[in-house]
């Protein structure tokens, strides 16, 4: 085997190792993920509460982030028996571990947020000028 497919069978190789971790990185790192996550860090969240706090998320969004969350391993469901049953969300320990790091990008976030407009807005422009 030359040296060129053994190159490509290594790049193949380690492509189909980062898929998995893509679609985990998909997963906590989705517009209402990040919100959820960092929501059940704090503490045991009802339903209601996500919904009021998280802005622009709709019912059918925050139900489908959240079983996902839950079918990944990243959020605690528990269900009380009372009437109504009460249920609320809490973070596993693998999603206390991304507390930090999140709590941290959206930190950086908030820090470049005003740089980030203004390159665009500098982008678009120059865009708008090559396309008249």
């Amino acid at each position: 085997m030359s040296q060129r497919n053994t190159d490509v069978s290594v790049r193949l190789a380690a492509h189909a190792e980062a898929c998995p971790v893509r679609e985990i990185i998909d997963r906590v790192g989705s517009k209402w993920s990040v919100q959820i996550i960092l929501a059940v860090t704090q503490g045991p969240v009802r339903f209601t509460e996500l919904e009021r706090g998280i802005e622009g998320i709709s019912r059918r969004m925050l139900t489908l982030t959240l079983r996902n969350l839950e079918r990944d391993g990243l959020i605690i469901r528990t269900v009380y028996p009372t009437v109504p049953p009460k249920v609320e969300y809490t973070a596993s320990e693998m999603t206390m571990e991304l507390e930090e790091p999140l709590s941290a990008l959206a930190r950086w976030a908030l820090r470049h947020r005003d740089e980030v407009v203004a390159s665009r807005e500098v982008f678009d422009a120059e865009r708008e000028k090559v396309a008249s």
